[in-house]
């Protein structure tokens, strides 16, 4: 009976079949996109899934301007005036900074202004279409933010989105808390396309479908593919990830319409409007999902010079221009169900405040993935989710 109960998943998560019962997976919507859980043994999901809810939950309810009783929306509401954070949210804000100082500025958290005034002031999936262009609207720069400790000074009219770093933030967060819950095997957790590993991969490393849409694998590619086989997905391509982190930035997803053209969520800071360099999907593999997200989303603004720049952090990547042609750098492998060699070091400088894992060190929470240490080699597409 303990066993059955503990192979029961959380309230809210649906079970998903990946074609063998080795792996345990499960998804639900969060965030406003889906988060997608793999554990094995499989006897360990329901554990890790009531502590990614938590840990999911604690990020809404501290970083998404899109509720009203966020910490972050309080802070909004009283404007321009120091405020004692919650260490949570501090440590949100001291990632986002953090992003903004490596990318010299190409992700921004001060953004969340012009993003409103293009539409995108609630949840995604509530955003009214149509309605005139705005004008572009200043951008104050992250540089006008002090945060010290726990202590914020926002200038007057500031309101800041952390869409470039939470989710992956909240995915190293959970799979963390997740793999020092349990005593052995291993750790997925995926919110949108934001993918964080630990404890021991399966053989092979976790199959992760990368695309413009984070959809997974049907039940039947996932049965036929093998980490050694040549496998090329319709909608993307699958590959393997042992440890460290991925995370997918795409503009495809979150589109919409205003002033008879279509905008997306990706703003360049440098204009107050929506990136219109070549790149529509880029994928980053990193040493956690933090600086993963910010690379991605960097990237995307950066355009014409992503390559350059991702080539100079040595970031494997996979980028897709509108035309739909791929480029792969720094190792990313050519073939489907080729092995990403996430860095074991980050890339990111330390942050305003103390950042495990953050400041040139691999998190020491996490227990970081191992290949072929046995378990599941057979089922794809783990990594599921809109991309962030």
């Amino acid at each position: 009976m303990e066993r059955m109960m503990r192979d029961r998943p959380a309230p809210g998560w649906a079970m998903v079949d990946v074609g063998t019962a080795m792996v345990g997976v499960a998804e639900r919507d969060a965030l406003g996109t889906s988060a997608r859980v793999a554990a094995w043994p499989p006897y360990n999901l329901a554990r890790v899934l009531a502590i990614v809810d938590t840990e999911v939950a604690r990020l809404d309810e501290q970083a998404s301007r899109f509720r009203d009783d966020s910490e972050i929306s309080a802070v909004h509401r009283t404007g321009g005036d120091v405020h004692i954070l919650s260490e949570g949210l501090a440590e949100a804000i001291a990632v986002a900074l953090t992003a903004a100082r490596w990318t010299g500025g190409l992700v921004d958290p001060t953004v969340g202004g012009p993003l409103s005034a293009l539409g995108y002031d609630r949840d995604f999936v509530a955003i009214q279409q149509g309605g005139a262009l705005p004008r572009p609207a200043r951008v104050p720069g992250w540089e006008s933010v002090r945060l010290d400790g726990r202590r914020l000074r926002l200038p007057a009219g500031t309101r800041l989105d952390l869409g470039a770093t939470a989710k992956g933030l909240g995915s190293d967060r959970a799979v963390s808390a997740a793999a020092a819950a349990i005593s052995s095997g291993g750790v997925l957790v995926s919110l949108g396309g934001d993918i964080a590993v630990a404890g021991d991969a399966p053989s092979g490393g976790w199959p992760v479908l990368v695309a413009d849409e984070q959809r997974p694998v049907s039940r039947g590619a996932a049965r036929g593919l093998r980490a050694t086989q040549e496998a090329e997905c319709p909608v993307g391509q699958v590959v393997r990830l042992a440890g460290g982190a991925l995370a997918t930035s795409s503009i495809m997803c979150r589109q919409w319409s205003r002033g008879g053209r279509m905008v997306h969520h990706i703003l360049d800071p440098r204009t107050g409007l929506p990136a219109a360099g070549p790149w529509r999907t880029v994928s980053v593999a990193a040493a956690n999902c933090a600086e993963a997200n910010a690379a991605a989303t960097a990237a995307i603004v950066a355009g014409d010079n992503a390559r350059a720049w991702l080539a100079e952090q040595g970031l494997p990547a996979r980028l897709v221009a509108h035309d739909g042609n791929v480029l792969h750098l720094c190792g990313w492998p050519e073939a489907g169900g080729g092995l990403v060699e996430a860095p074991a070091v980050g890339r990111m400088p330390a942050g305003p405040v103390g950042l495990a894992g953050l400041d040139g060190t691999p998190a020491p929470p996490r227990r970081r993935a191992r290949p072929g240490h046995g378990g599941p080699s057979r089922f794809g597409g783990l990594g599921g989710g809109r991309p962030a």
